[in-house]
């Protein structure tokens, strides 16, 4: 499976939506080369969340030098009927996709199977109202690669992680089967990086703690070091 040849003991995944847009280009130059090998591509339609961010174009642009460097992008959908938008992804160069169960319900595993057609890997997320073991239940039915643990609401970069995300990581961890990877997004730093990891986590989604430093590599190495 991809996501097993992608993932090393865990991984940081810096959050472009956090990046400067007027030289990404650079900015994921420069992780690439500090380390990183997977990036998370946030997308906001302005419905399911309320900002419109980025879409296939700016992935399509990034695409061939992330994947020329060996890195990953990994694809979290915050959005409505995301596979009407598989497609498209898929030839925009996106390696992974992640669904909301809040927006795909019991409908979980036909959507699976439609973004398996275009040769995507798939994940899980879901919102900090609904119930961990719904989640891990339909996640399980359907198959999925990750379960995306949302430690703040979605949509906005810069949120603290909430308080009860730490026991809502340990108990998707236990639920799950040990091949499904635990990702958790929101509010992650090099204070609390390690307690997410005990907890059960093993990728971690990074915005501000990465790219609103002004060293982003340093600020990267910082989070693995706390990691390790």
């Amino acid at each position: 499976m991809p996501w097993e040849e992608w993932v090393r003991t865990a991984e940081i995944e810096p959050s472009i939506y956090a990046a400067d847009f007027s030289c990404l280009g650079d900015q994921l130059e420069m992780l690439l080369r500090g380390g990183v090998r997977i990036f998370q591509f946030d997308v906001g339609d302005g419905q399911f969340v309320t900002p419109i961010t980025t879409g296939p174009i700016v992935l399509q642009s990034i695409a061939p030098g992330v994947h020329a460097a060996g890195g990953i992008l990994d694809c979290h959908l915050m959005i409505v009927e995301p596979q009407r938008h598989f497609a498209a992804f898929a030839q925009a160069g996106a390696d992974s996709v992640t669904v909301h169960y809040e927006v795909v319900g019991e409908r979980l595993r036909d959507v699976v199977a439609q973004a398996r057609e275009y040769g995507l890997e798939v994940g899980l997320a879901f919102n900090p109202e609904t119930k961990v073991a719904t989640a891990a239940t339909a996640a399980i039915a359907a198959d999925v690669d990750l379960v995306l643990c949302m430690s703040i609401n979605p949509g906005y970069s810069g949120q603290q992680l909430m308080p009860d995300a730490i026991d809502r990581i340990r108990e998707l961890r236990e639920l799950l089967p040990a091949h499904m990877h635990v990702q958790v997004d929101g509010g992650i730093g090099p204070d609390n990086i390690r307690q997410v990891f005990e907890a059960g986590a093993n990728l971690f989604v990074a915005g501000s703690s990465i790219f609103g430093r002004e060293d982003i590599v340093r600020a990267y190495r910082r989070l693995v070091s706390a990691l390790a």
